[in-house]
């Protein structure tokens, strides 16, 4: 009798932190549009059938059945048909997870044609247990989606690296200052969005976290300090004060004033004189 026994190895590899957020299965068939969008997280699409086209920060590019395409986070996309069949494909939102590519490519398409382990399996079973919701189906999920990471790691020579949630903090930090620096010009969430390249939902959702208020209640608390000094120390008018402080208009003003200081800005200004 022949037997082979393998002793596992001390596990000293890195824990993968990623969290599976979601899995979505599509057909594109031109009947909802397909509009360029960005996640925090990173995508992973398997393409099951059909042909079709990712738009990826502006560029186009060609997929087919058994493409694999790998979109890093905050990286505009979409996808759409192109041909007869239309693309049907399986996508995974992955949060923490971030892939290394050649040059500076924050994306990848990985060639359906070419000599790749069969990732259809993992991503069908993926789908499958999140339509069947059985016992321990989120366990189930979390470990397929683990393996299917270290595979593309073995088969295709890209590297990983775990992101914990934080590391968008620096964004954020970057957002409060230019928000000090410029608190006097017109700032919209879509441009804290674009300058910060967060999407602007997860943006309010980072920065709420880090700073304790969103990005559009800490731009009108800086209005409000800089115009509690200028009530103190000037003799501006208050509609001259509330365009100086940033505000769109003085009935604004006083009502964002009044809110946070409760007092109107001209009690404000006589209690300072008084004192």
């Amino acid at each position: 009798m022949a037997i082979s026994r393998y002793q596992l190895g001390k596990n000293d590899n890195k824990s993968l932190k990623s969290k599976l957020l979601y899995v979505t299965y599509s057909k594109y068939e031109h009947d909802w549009p397909s509009l360029p969008h960005s996640h925090y997280f990173t995508e992973l699409c398997y393409i099951k059938k059909g042909e079709g086209s990712y738009l990826i920060d502006g560029e186009l590019f060609p997929v087919k059945k058994g493409d694999f395409v790998i979109i890093n986070a905050n990286i505009t996309h979409t996808e759409t048909s192109t041909g007869s069949v239309p693309l049907e494909y399986i996508i995974l939102g992955v949060e923490g997870l971030d892939f290394s590519f050649h040059g500076n490519n924050r994306h990848i398409i990985l060639d359906g044609s070419r000599s790749h382990t069969d990732f259809s399996f993992y991503m069908d079973s993926l789908l499958y247990e999140m339509e069947e919701k059985k016992e321990d189906y989120e366990l189930v999920c979390q470990n397929l989606l683990e393996v299917l990471i270290i595979l593309l790691e073995r088969h295709t020579n890209l590297t990983f690296e775990t992101v914990p949630t934080e590391k968008s903090s620096r964004e954020c930090t970057k957002i409060k200052k230019y928000i000090e620096a410029n608190y006097t010009h017109n700032i919209t969430l879509d441009l804290l969005s674009e300058i910060s390249c967060l999407n602007k939902f997860y943006l309010v959702h980072t920065f709420t976290k880090r700073f304790g208020c969103s990005p559009m209640n800490y731009l009108c608390e800086v209005r409000i300090n800089a115009s509690k000094e200028l009530l103190a120390t000037t003799d501006y008018s208050i509609t001259e004060i509330a365009q100086s402080s940033g505000f769109s208009s003085q009935s604004y003003f006083s009502q964002c004033f009044l809110k946070h200081c409760h007092m109107t800005a001209s009690a404000y200004r006589k209690s300072c004189r008084e004192n």
